[in-house]
């Protein structure tokens, strides 16, 4: 059997791989339900860390001055901003006083920036429940009373969900979905990220991760995750190895929406400072996830095409149908989250650039030219960078 035969029926086998696991998704599926009001609820703090988040700040914090919660407080950490963020943000506590804006500190050795400036937001917050967000979202009036009822049914300690990606541009219309379908599809469903015995299954999503101030305490705050890039799955996993408090992953569309990236650029540059860091720098991991990435992308096209010069009818026809079925089934998982269908026809270009992007990632990491968010670069397993510069540091054993 020649290697172009062979590698078209393992693209197949994968394919009807990736459409089961898929529909395993479906059963499990649990949503934060909207809910206006909730009795005797507690004080809430909202802190939100803002480095040069001059195109999306104010209407991010209109939005969560808006809650219907009566008791909250929202605490925006201006990480350094080099452009307008401070000025809007003074701008806007000077209207409402439930607005408090704290100047960040110098970002210390060992911490990554948005992991200090969180941990600066929640050491002021007085309340007894925290939600952190991020600058880029915009948020329901009833986002906190709705996770806060849903905690409480639930009898959770945390709540982080799945927030509604806006897509403004082609490049976000062409690539986040499947990027962010891939994503969560290697973590596997909301029965195993919210089944304390699945301890190898953690995710959380750092645009929405509503905490209360007793679990937030016990598993040791942001100050635990100092030097995780990929902070949000870190807490993930930290609540799981805990075993003291249940977190629990939920669709929350209908909560709060975020605009991640407005460009190709700002993709690239955001994907290639997480990828390398989700699966822990595990070259093993990475491999595997590459080869998984080409079989449900670039592969089968290329194959097909490779079978037709090769007057190959039925191998051409296979590896066609094998793309077909994987278009069919990202339309299918972007229309359970609400998003477009139709955007399933972009899912082989999608997760074509997610290859390309673990690969620059990796070897950004690996040469030690480290990568860059936001003026501050990173570098090494465990990564520290300092205002406006490109140090390097270590990770204690």
């Amino acid at each position: 059997m020649k290697a172009g035969t062979i590698a078209t029926h393992f693209c197949a086998c994968v394919a009807i791989f990736y459409a089961w696991r898929a529909a395993g998704f479906a059963p499990g599926w649990i949503r934060v339900p909207l809910v206006e009001t909730v009795e005797d609820a507690p004080p809430v703090s909202i802190v939100v860390p803002a480095r040069d988040e001059e195109r999306s700040i104010e209407r991010c914090v209109r939005s969560l001055l808006a809650q219907t919660i009566p008791d909250f407080e929202l605490i925006v950490v201006d990480d350094r901003s080099t452009d307008g963020t401070r000025a809007i943000l003074e701008r806007l506590a000077g209207e409402n006083a439930r607005l408090r804006v704290i100047a960040g500190q110098p970002l210390p050795a060992g911490w990554i920036g948005k992991t200090w400036a969180m941990h600066q937001g929640a050491a002021a917050a007085r309340g007894e429940w925290l939600l952190f967000t991020d600058a880029d979202s915009v948020h329901s009036p009833a986002s906190v009373t709705s996770s806060l009822a849903f905690a409480r049914s639930r009898h959770a300690d945390a709540v982080s969900t799945i927030t509604h990606q806006e897509l403004g541009s082609l490049a976000e219309r062409a690539i986040l979905p499947s990027i962010l379908g891939l994503i969560f599809f290697s973590q596997g469903n909301f029965d195993q990220l919210n089944d304390p015995g699945e301890t190898r299954r953690a995710l959380a999503n750092g645009q929405y991760v509503f905490v209360s101030r007793r679990a937030y305490d016990g598993v040791g705050g942001h100050a635990a995750l100092r030097g995780e890039i990929v902070e949000d799955v870190e807490l993930a996993r930290r609540f799981k190895g805990d075993g003291r408090f249940r977190l629990l992953m939920a669709a929350g569309e209908q909560l709060a929406s975020v605009r991640m990236y407005h460009s190709f650029g700002e993709i690239w540059n955001g994907f290639s400072k997480n990828i390398y860091f989700g699966p822990r720098g595990n070259l093993w991991a990475l491999g595997g996830g590459l080869v998984f990435i080409a079989t449900v992308s670039f592969l089968p096209p290329l194959l097909a095409l490779n079978a037709a010069v090769r007057r190959r009818p039925f191998e051409a026809l296979e590896a066609l149908m094998t793309s077909a079925a994987l278009i069919a089934t990202g339309g299918w998982g972007m229309a359970s989250v609400g998003m477009d269908r139709r955007l399933g026809w972009f899912q082989p270009v999608g997760t074509a650039v997610l290859a390309a992007i673990t690969v620059n990632s990796t070897f950004a990491v690996l040469s030690g030219r480290g990568v860059e968010w936001r003026g501050r670069r990173y570098r090494g397993s465990a990564l520290d960078a300092r205002d406006g510069d490109a140090s390097r540091s270590r990770r204690s054993a």
